[in-house]
């Protein structure tokens, strides 16, 4: 049995007057009566556009279908219809400030090299170096002394790429060096032991020296110091503030040497140019080793050092390469690719 929207719709193209308030049956009655007076070709053609309008939906039974919907979602439908009759038609879409807005104008921005966006001194100074030459030690510290860039004197790093996986436990690299020539940095040093150790520790240079009074500055926060040195006994006192010293890396430690019975030995090495290297995530190690005006003789003296302190604490379960790369630069200047000397 047909639908009584389609045969109202077949009514409606024999020009019947007949409502959705008739019945099936008396549309359908008066349908027969109208088609036995027309010829059986017009009545084919009436009965086939019938068909396809049925099949295919307007626009409005489309936006009927999205009920009770925000004006978004109304506006949604309509442009999908008006899509789909362009597609028809094949026309293409309208031009509007809304499409024009994601159209890329111009030529694509060509983008410059990194050293003619760094700095003119920058630039200088890298003009000295051969970035695919490997220099030995002293020849590339005397090219970082010379071409140094800063206007002050700038601190000469060691930055080294180890083929250690810091996760292990064996292969997380942390040492400290006492280097000959120091770092040429004023390092101020504190001291927390027993009131028996403060007498010693002033006499060794210390900075500060405290007990009880000392763990009052660190409740408010004061940090006026670069080393802190601890006797074993008092480590538990600091327990409480290792969220306060362990981010600035100044919690007590033994492997640095800053955990010691002996206040007044470590307090010595600690002004004398004790520092303290470790590995980083990516397996690097970074490393200031003094100051420009040392000369290249003095920094030379610094770096054998440094890399005779990592030849010892090379892992016994290491596979592979311990050393990968090794380069040097000053503050601000560019870096120099060196010899490995770690052998």
């Amino acid at each position: 049995m047909a639908k009584k929207p389609e045969l109202l719709e077949k009514a409606k193209k024999l020009k019947l007057d007949v409502t959705s308030k008739n019945t099936i049956a008396e549309i359908e009655t008066a349908i027969k009566s109208a088609e036995a007076k027309l010829k059986p070709e017009k009545v084919a053609k009436i009965e086939k556009e019938t068909a396809v309008k049925a099949e295919t939906p307007d626009a409005d039974a489309k936006l009927a279908k999205a009920g009770k919907r925000s004006e978004k979602a109304i506006k949604e439908v309509e442009e999908k219809i008006a899509k789909e009759e362009r597609k028809e038609k094949g026309e293409s879409a309208p031009h509007t400030s809304e499409t024009s807005s994601h159209i890329k104008k111009g030529p694509k921005p060509v983008t410059r090299p990194l050293i003619e966006r760094r700095g003119k001194k920058y630039q200088s100074a890298a003009e000295f170096v051969d970035k695919s030459v490997i220099y030995p030690l002293y020849e590339a510290l005397e090219i970082a002394v010379k071409t140094n860039p800063s206007k002050f004197d700038a601190s000469l790093e060691i930055h080294v790429r180890l083929g250690v996986d810091p996760r292990q436990a064996d292969q997380n690299i942390r040492a400290t060096v006492s280097l000959p020539n120091g770092t040429g940095k004023t390092v101020r040093v504190a001291v927390f032991a027993p009131e028996t150790e403060h007498a010693a520790a002033k006499k060794a240079g210390a900075d500060i020296v405290g007990d009880e009074d000392f763990l009052q500055k660190l409740d408010k926060e004061e940090i006026d110091f670069d080393i802190l040195v601890a006797t074993p006994q008092y480590m538990p006192k600091l327990g409480k503030y290792a969220r306060l010293l362990g981010p600035r890396g100044l919690m007590p430690n033994p492997k640095s040497g800053s955990v010691a019975s002996n206040v007044a030995k470590a307090v010595t090495e600690a002004k004398a140019g004790k520092v303290e290297y470790r590995v980083d995530k990516q397996g690097i190690i970074h490393l200031s080793i003094g100051k420009v005006s040392f000369g290249a003789k003095k920094l030379e003296e610094n770096a054998n050092a440094f890399f005779d302190s990592l030849k010892s604490q090379k892992p016994t379960g290491l596979k592979g390469t311990y050393v990968k790369t090794t380069s040097i630069s000053a503050t601000q200047g560019p870096g120099i690719k060196i010899e490995n000397n770690v052998n």
